[in-house]
């Protein structure tokens, strides 16, 4: 996995503003299940944010990179509870995201 520009790092926080968190984690913690759930997401969005609740024992920046290395995927931010998450779709038809990240150098 090459290494993300300042630039296209720039790209996707600005555009990952539209977006809405679409998983919260809890109190149970990271678990497979919620990994597998953000792989699959992460698959067909390319990029997605996550909610850290106030009764997960994790804290957001520890969660976040246990996600993304379990995965393969970059953080792209880490905001008060909020986590951002890039990773290029494997399938050409959810490749959209990625297309504008590779045009920026």
């Amino acid at each position: 996995m090459e290494k993300l520009s300042k630039t296209q790092v720039k790209y996707l926080r600005k555009i990952s503003h539209s977006h809405k968190p679409i998983f919260q984690l809890g109190k149970l913690g990271l678990t497979d299940v919620f990994i597998k759930q953000v792989d699959e997401a992460i698959e067909k969005r390319e990029l997605i944010k996550f909610n850290i609740l106030q009764n997960s024992s994790e804290t957001i920046e520890e969660a976040a990179a246990q996600i993304a290395e379990a995965i393969d995927a970059y953080v792209i931010q880490t905001v008060g509870n909020t986590a951002i998450l890039y990773r290029e779709s494997s399938k050409e038809k959810f490749q959209k995201i990625s297309l504008d990240v590779s045009n920026i150098a």
